[in-house]
């Protein structure tokens, strides 16, 4: 539901994969196929980025995220839901 509700309100980049339904990699993997064998057919350079944003929220300021919903005019409950999920969190391992 959260998902569905920040979904209106903020526009999703296509290529995004993390936090939708969508198959990913797959998808993303035929992309690249049909980019390298048209730049193969065309006789066109070609060059690929990679990008892995690691753990983007675990060093983006929460505030800065609750900011951001804020300016884009989101629900004032489903703010409230977000700021909880950042609230004490603590994780273990054993």
């Amino acid at each position: 539901i959260v998902t569905a509700r920040l979904t209106r309100a903020c526009q999703i980049n296509p290529r995004q994969r993390g936090f939708i339904c969508a198959l990913g990699c797959s998808e993303n993997l035929k992309l690249l196929q049909l980019v390298v064998k048209h730049a193969k057919k065309e006789h066109c350079k070609l060059g690929v980025v990679f990008v892995d944003i690691a753990k983007p929220f675990d060093t983006t300021c929460h505030q800065h995220i609750i900011t951001g919903l804020v300016q884009r005019g989101i629900n004032p409950h489903v703010i409230h839901l977000v700021k909880e999920m950042y609230k004490n969190i603590i994780t273990y391992t054993d």
